[in-house]
């Protein structure tokens, strides 16, 4: 479906209750939040369970009852995460975030891995992108730096893969833009870079991606991939990653009596990690098969969910019957405007003819509604940004959970910012 399909109206009842603070601010005051791409509306469900289980103060590690269920809630989380990237075997690695794992999955891979280089892209968030340079440096190896391309927003796969030879040590590549909202084809990436390096390691970032989209590794030979649970409805102060066979035993930071593919460091955090399960619950809720497997719940559930932001999508873009889009709205320039909405996240980067972004993002929360200016004076933006030679622009990334009246109102707001 290129144009997506929105919730029937029982889906969308059940995804707008199922989030806190979905349409005021704490003090009660109306917005509506579209800067999901920084952080995320959290789910009900999630930080319910985690402040449930955070107050318990046994550790997971002792014999007696309680103990022993909140071991098998870490338990079943690892599961969990398996289930969301549909791999088998290899380690789970937690950390306080995500960005700490791509250092620690990045390092171990280019100090350990023979190789005269590292190949990554230009649009990586600078966890990827900075670990990649400075471990490159500090190890005496090229970095290689895909371009980005202004049409899709992205990076293809032959100005990626034509950076990897025989030296290359490691690909380190993210699943979708978080400026852009491109999403990468990471299966023909794969797929081109094993055929001219078949042993070499592979990461992926997919903090923004997985929130938005099924993700299915099963059939790609990949070796770390990590994700933000934070940004994925939960809470903050937690990053998983989950890394292959060969990855997990390569020498890294370890307890020595631990065994050799073991990342932990310390006690698990229980309650972090039945969060991550409470999330998957509610994406499987959406299945309409409740006899599948936990796998086929989610992905269905998943779809369902990527199909409604996909026509939200459409939507902003092209707009209702009550409003023009932001492609038909005068004075508004849509950036790195790829027509095939089945390559794009729930991410929209513009511009306006009158407003500097940062003017503009001003406007928008004056009016009740939250958007974030990228712009060039940030580290986490100049790179992308100057690489589709622009100095700013104005983020707008809803979620599933908004609905067309959301759309409608911003649209509106935006086309009152066009007149200022």
């Amino acid at each position: 479906m290129k144009y997506g399909k929105l919730l029937n109206e029982a889906d969308m009842t059940k995804a707008r209750d199922a989030f806190y603070l979905l349409d005021k601010n704490p003090d009660g005051t109306p917005r509506i939040f579209f800067e999901n791409a920084g952080g995320s509306l959290r789910l009900k469900a999630a930080a319910d369970c985690f402040h449930k289980l955070d107050m318990i103060p046994d550790c997971d590690g002792r014999k007696h009852p309680l103990a022993v269920e909140l071991k098998n809630l870490v338990h079943k989380a690892e599961d969990d995460v398996r289930v969301i990237f549909n791999v088998k075997g290899g380690s789970i690695a937690t950390g306080l975030t995500a960005s700490q794992l791509m250092f620690s999955m990045v390092e171990t891979v280019v100090k350990n891995i023979p190789g005269t280089n590292v190949v990554t892209t230009v649009l990586e968030h600078p966890s990827s992108y900075d670990s990649s340079e400075h471990f490159a440096e500090t190890t005496g190896k090229e970095l290689r730096v895909a371009p980005s391309d202004m049409l899709t927003g992205g990076c293809e796969v032959d100005a990626i893969c034509d950076l990897i030879d025989e030296n290359t040590c490691l690909l380190n590549v993210m699943y979708a833009s978080n400026i852009s909202g491109a999403i990468m084809d990471i299966p023909a990436i794969v797929k081109k870079a094993r055929s001219i390096k078949p042993d070499i390691y592979i990461t992926i970032d997919a903090v923004q991606h997985a929130p938005h989209a099924v993700m299915d590794l099963s059939e790609l030979d990949i070796d770390g991939i990590n994700f933000a649970p934070y940004k994925f409805f939960g809470v903050r102060g937690f990053g998983v990653a989950w890394l292959s066979d060969r990855l997990s035993v390569l020498p890294h930071a370890r307890l020595t009596q631990k065994p050799e593919n073991f990342w932990g460091l310390g006690s698990d955090a229980p309650a972090q990690y039945a969060m991550i399960s409470s999330i998957l619950d509610y994406v499987c809720s959406f299945a309409d098969n409740k006899n599948g497997t936990r796998r086929e719940k989610f992905v269905e559930g998943m779809t369902k969910l990527e199909l409604q932001e996909r026509a939200l999508l459409h939507y902003m873009l092209e707009g209702t019957a009550n409003v023009p889009g932001l492609r038909h709205i005068e004075g508004v320039t849509v950036y790195n405007d790829n027509q095939d909405l089945t390559r794009r996240d729930l991410i929209l980067a513009i511009g306006f003819d009158n407003l500097t972004p940062t003017q503009a993002t001003a406007e928008y929360v004056k009016r009740g509604i939250v958007v974030f200016d990228r712009v060039d004076t940030s580290l986490y933006s100049v790179r992308m940004l100057h690489s589709f030679g622009l100095k700013g622009i104005v983020r707008v990334s809803p979620l599933h959970c908004h609905n067309l009246d959301d759309v409608e109102t911003y649209l509106k707001v935006t086309q009152e910012l066009t007149k200022l």
